[in-house]
């Protein structure tokens, strides 16, 4: 965020091609526990176009287009693909509490048929501690059944492992991510491809060399136990002001110190805490 709390779309774009660089293999952008929450549609579209246009190239990107009201979401999912983004990341929409599995069906029915795009690959993100709302194994096995070409994956953190397992087992055809790195080397044991996490924008080395290290057949245990440590050192801060404090240091650019309310920076005691522990 620029010092007047818009998008600094140099400082994103930066930020996109650094973790690339450090390992990523793609780009979760606009997930929840980002700043996504915090712009308005018209924003998080200019964002993605503003990537394109700075040469990200589209097809590592999975942005998330989750939101509380259907033409949003529609919007938004439309808005990647026509950048050509191999996938969305969609929330469930979280306002509503003690929705039905029906009523969340039906909105990614409608979510599904309003995009009318047979490009569109649907990566269904379950996060309870943030939405309330999930996606229970029945729900994805009833969107899977009605949408197979469409419902390609999920986000799942819950910070369940055996829940993860079970995803990965009942249905091999979806790519599953865990959404922490504590779980990155038993998602990929499981059948699972990955993990997107907010903390991997400190931890892409440390998380690829799991990956790499378990894809070669060698012991990834040693790296996995150094991933893990460094994931649960992170959440002793709140997320968004932490990776803000740390991407700061890293980079020199005092654009990190903005966050837009009401969320806050950490204070100078917080951030020698975190940065000493890194």
């Amino acid at each position: 965020m620029r010092d007047d709390l818009a998008v600094d779309r140099h400082a994103f774009a930066q930020h996109c091609r650094r973790l690339l660089d450090a390992g990523c293999h793609g780009l979760g952008i606009f997930g929840t526990t980002g700043e996504a929450n915090s712009l308005s549609v018209d924003e998080r579209v200019e964002a993605i176009e503003a990537l394109d246009a700075d040469g990200l190239p589209a097809d590592v990107l999975l942005p998330g287009t989750g939101a509380c009201a259907l033409p949003d979401a529609v919007r938004l999912s439309q808005a990647a693909l026509a950048l050509g983004a191999p996938g969305v990341l969609a929330l469930p929409p979280f306002y509503y509490k003690g929705v039905s599995d029906d009523g969340l069906f039906r909105f990614f029915a409608e979510l599904i048929e309003r995009v009318g795009d047979d490009r569109l690959r649907l990566f269904l993100y379950h996060i309870p501690p943030q939405t309330v709302l999930g996606f229970s194994p029945e729900l994805i096995g009833r969107l899977l059944d009605a949408y197979p070409g469409t419902i390609a994956g999920t986000k799942d953190s819950a910070g369940d492992a055996a829940r993860i397992k079970r995803i990965c087992t009942d249905f091999p055809q979806l790519t599953v991510f865990a959404g922490t790195e504590k779980f990155l080397l038993d998602t990929l044991r499981w059948g699972g491809d990955g993990c997107i996490s907010a903390t991997v924008n400190v931890t892409a080395p440390q998380a690829r060399e799991v990956y790499d290290r378990f894809v070669a057949g060698e012991d990834a245990e040693p790296a996995q136990a150094a991933l893990t440590a460094t994931r649960e050192f992170l959440d002793r801060f709140p997320a968004i002001p932490a990776m803000k404090a740390a991407l700061r240091a890293q980079t020199g650019d005092e654009v990190w110190r903005n966050l837009r309310p009401p969320l806050d920076a950490l204070d100078d005691t917080r951030v020698r805490e975190l940065l000493s522990g890194l």
